[in-house]
């Protein structure tokens, strides 16, 4: 083990450069993943996987896709039609508030079946869309 302070910055990158040239050299990265924080849950982009007290949340791709949509987006009303196009990804014929209805219901039953004292909602603005809400306090 080789230990290097902020003094060897410039001995560690030439000892680096050398290392990279060596075939036996195996360079290992470490890559932070990306994480959604939010009070008691954590979303992983990466993985498409949602956790709660490191209890894992089983979601559809749609719930997952609308989650991750009004998350993104907290805070501001997004209209069916935009939901729709967003996560269907094709223009809608009608009766999207229906079939958004149906997935934010069971993505609210997953959710607050997981987390009854969550300091957010998925609020409904009638005849409009939904919004992503944080508890203030």
């Amino acid at each position: 083990m080789i230990e290097f302070n902020d003094q060897d910055s410039s001995v560690f990158d030439e000892v680096m450069a050398v290392l990279k040239h060596h075939s036996a050299f195996e360079q290992l990265r470490f890559n932070e993943e990306d994480v959604l924080s939010l009070p008691r849950l954590e979303i992983y982009p990466d993985r498409r996987k949602i956790y709660r007290n490191r209890r894992e949340i089983n979601l559809t791709a749609k719930e997952y896709d609308l989650l991750c949509l009004l998350v993104a987006n907290k805070g501001r009303v997004l209209t069916y039609e935009q939901i729709y196009q967003r996560i269907w990804g094709e223009e809608p014929l009608g009766n999207e508030s229906n079939t958004i209805g149906c997935h934010i219901r069971n993505l609210r039953e997953k959710l607050y079946e997981a987390a009854p004292d969550t300091p957010f909602t998925i609020r409904c603005v009638r005849e409009i869309g939904y919004c992503f809400d944080m508890e203030s306090k």
